[in-house]
C-alpha cells in the first residue's frame, strides 16, 4: 500500500485560460466595488491636485482608479492562486522537470 502523495491525472488539471479568468474576473468585480467606494469619498480632481499632477479630468482618474484597484486586486488573487497549491504538487513538478 503506497503512502505516499497520489498525484493526478493531467485531464484533471485545470486549463491556463481558465485559471487567468478565475484571477481576473473576481479582480475585476472587486475593483468596480472598490471604485464606488472610494471616488464617493474622494474628487479625482482634488487628489490630482494634492499629489501635485497636472490638471486631470473626473473620467480620467475614475478610469486610471479602476485599472490601479484592478491590478493591486489582480496581484492580490493571482498570490492566494498561488500559494494555494499544495507544496508537494510544486516539489513533484520540479522533480518531473529534471
Amino acid at each position: 500500500m503506497p503512502t505516499g502523495p497520489i498525484s493526478k491525472p493531467l485531464s484533471d488539471e485545470i486549463p491556463t485560460s481558465q485559471s487567468i479568468i478565475a484571477v481576473l474576473w473576481p479582480s475585476f468585480l472587486t475593483a468596480a466595488a472598490a471604485t464606488i467606494v472610494f471616488f464617493t469619498l474622494f474628487d479625482p480632481q482634488e487628489l490630482a491636485i494634492i499629489m501635485g499632477l497636472p490638471e486631470l479630468s473626473r473620467l480620467a482618474g475614475y478610469t486610471g482608479g479602476f485599472f490601479a484597484f484592478w491590478l493591486l486586486t489582480s496581484v492580490s488573487s493571482a498570490l492566494t492562486c498561488y500559494f494555494r497549491r499544495p507544496c508537494n504538487q510544486i516539489t513533484q513538478q520540479k522533480s518531473a522537470e529534471r
